[in-house]
């Protein structure tokens, strides 16, 4: 489902004469449906890097990342766009959202881009926010307001609201209670029984045990390891 081969990143210092800092060299990865990964390395060694080229927001300076059918590392901005409406999720450590929007429309939205009805996406964010422990007095508030902890679960939730065919997770179980980060593993481990692709970031060494299936050093992918 998703497939990197020969994948390179350089940044380019513009404020500092052009300098070219080359940050990763033939980088390679399949991750089959139904399966885990987590990207591991020291801090620095590029595993958010990597993650934000296969969601779009870094463009590869070599090399190609397929999802599906799609090379992230050649779409348009469109095809981009459009594969994060129905095959690509994303679930970041951080909520970012229209202020005044309640709380069950941000989780909901996701599947309101995709034509499901309104009750049947009301009805999936509203349960998810349940399993979450997100009080129900708090759905009809903005999420802007929430403590952390909270907007990181409402973010979880409209993470998994849609079945994404693959998933990218970053560290979805940072600063939860054993409660709610057993929910996010039931959810995670209930996306690869439906046939999902995951990537993520798991500092949490036993929750990572858990879901991941095997792990990938980034930094092998250094441009000094690759030379």
């Amino acid at each position: 489902m998703i497939e990197i081969e020969g994948l390179g990143k350089s940044f380019t210092l513009h404020n500092q004469g052009g300098a070219v800092i080359p940050v990763m060299a033939g980088a390679h990865l399949r991750v089959a449906r139904g399966e885990c990964v987590a990207l591991t390395g020291t801090s620095g060694a590029g595993k958010s890097t990597l993650m934000r080229m296969i969601y779009g927001n870094y463009r590869a300076s070599a090399g190609r990342i397929m999802v599906g059918e799609t090379d992230i590392a050649q779409a348009a901005p469109r095809e981009i766009i459009q594969l994060r409406r129905d095959t690509l999720g994303y679930v970041s450590q951080f909520l970012r959202v229209v202020p005044r929007v309640p709380t069950r429309e941000v989780v909901a939205e996701p599947l309101l881009t995709l034509g499901v009805t309104r009750a049947d996406a009301i009805a999936r964010a509203e349960a998810l926010l349940a399993r979450l422990n997100i009080p129900e007095a708090l759905w009809s508030l903005s999420p802007t307001t929430f403590s952390g902890g909270e907007q990181q679960r409402v973010n979880i939730a409209r993470g998994f609201a849609h079945a994404f065919p693959a998933l990218l997770l970053d560290e979805p179980t940072a600063s939860l209670d054993a409660a709610n980060r057993e929910v996010v593993i039931g959810l995670i481990e209930e996306a690869k029984a439906r046939g999902a692709a995951i990537i993520g970031i798991f500092h949490d060494e036993a929750a990572r045990g858990r879901v991941c299936d095997r792990e990938v050093d980034v930094g092998a992918f250094a441009p000094e390891q690759a030379a």
